[in-house]
């Protein structure tokens, strides 16, 4: 049997179950050719597809090959998924320079238009901001990731209340100098 011949679904083409007997076949080919008959309308693709499911499921020979070819391909996994491990938590460091690195480049976006008078390149005034606003959102990350990485004893682990506030007043006090340096 043809490679194509496996790939097309013959049952499906006529519009019959696989258990169809000989004569339901028969009736139904019959429905479907003058329904998609070239003379009377139809696409000639469209009857020559039926004309090769027929050919095959008419004969009890060919049927069975086909149907056996079927079933053994059906019983070969088509997707086997690949499970790969998580990424590893990047830990206290990568939290850290991550952080730093986003916060550099902020500064040095926002200084390089500040100083250099690029007052029409207003949009990378606008990146340098939003780059700070991130460096910022993984600077609290990475506080986090220091507060999880305390022993239990540690006193500061309990007291997460007052690490947030210690955060936000050293974010507010240093946009506040930067406002400064800018104006």
């Amino acid at each position: 049997m043809k490679p194509s011949e496996r790939d097309k679904n013959y049952y499906r083409v006529l519009g019959v179950d696989e258990a169809a007997s000989k004569v339901d076949i028969d009736r139904q080919y019959r429905r479907e050719a003058a329904k998609h008959h070239p003379d009377l309308g139809g696409s000639e693709e469209m009857m020559k597809l039926l004309n090769e499911a027929y050919g095959v499921l008419k004969d009890p020979s060919s049927r069975r090959d086909y149907d056996r070819s079927r079933r053994k391909e059906a019983s070969l996994p088509r997707y086997v998924p690949v499970t790969q491990p998580t990424a590893p938590d990047v830990g206290v460091f990568g939290y850290c320079l991550s952080s730093l690195l986003c916060l550099l480049a902020g500064f040095f976006l926002l200084m390089l238009v500040r100083f250099q008078w690029i007052w029409f390149l207003w949009p990378l005034a606008i990146l340098a901001v939003l780059v700070l606003g991130f460096g910022v959102l993984m600077a609290r990350a990475a506080m986090r990731a220091v507060n999880e990485s305390l022993p239990i004893t540690n006193l500061l682990k309990d007291h997460t209340n007052i690490q947030e506030i210690a955060f936000w007043s050293v974010i507010f006090t240093g946009a506040y100098g930067i406002y400064l340096i800018i104006e």
